[in-house]
C-alpha cells in the first residue's frame, strides 16, 4: 500500500492532441525602419510626452514617504516633495495640433484625473 502523501498515478492523464483547444496565431505590428519613417512611405509618428502632477491642494503622502526616505540617507534640504507620472507615447499624427488635440482627449478619458491632477503635454517630432 502507497503511502498516502503520494499520489497512486504519477503521472497525470492528458487530453490528446486534438481535443486540446487551437492556439491563437500572434500577429506582430509592421516593422518600421530606423529613421522613424512609416514603413509605407507616411510621414512618421509624433512622440507625446504627458506629465501628470497633484495639483498643489492635494497631499502627496508617496512625495512625504520620499522626502523622508531621502532625509535618511543624509539628503538633508530636500523639502516639499511631490511625485508624479511621465507618460510617453507614439501617435500616428503628422500634424502637431491634431496629435495634441488628441492627447488631450486622452488625458482628459484616461490618463489624468481633472480633479486632483494636472498636466502638460509636449509633442515631438511634428
Amino acid at each position: 500500500r502507497p503511502p498516502i502523501d503520494t499520489p497512486s498515478d504519477p503521472e497525470p492523464s492528458r487530453a490528446p492532441v486534438s481535443d486540446q483547444k487551437p492556439q491563437r496565431e500572434l500577429k506582430s505590428p509592421p516593422l518600421r525602419p530606423r529613421d522613424g519613417s512609416a514603413a509605407d512611405g507616411k510621414a512618421q509618428d509624433v512622440k507625446a510626452t504627458i506629465h501628470i502632477t497633484l495639483k498643489s491642494g492635494v497631499l502627496d503622502p508617496q512625495g512625504k514617504a520620499i522626502e523622508g526616505a531621502l532625509a535618511g540617507l543624509g539628503f538633508d534640504g530636500a523639502s516639499n516633495v511631490r511625485q508624479g507620472k511621465v507618460i510617453e507615447l507614439d501617435l500616428a499624427e503628422s500634424d502637431e495640433a491634431t496629435a495634441r488635440a488628441k492627447a488631450e482627449e486622452m488625458c482628459k478619458a484616461l490618463l489624468a484625473n481633472p480633479v486632483m491632477e494636472n498636466y502638460t503635454i509636449e509633442i515631438a517630432g511634428a
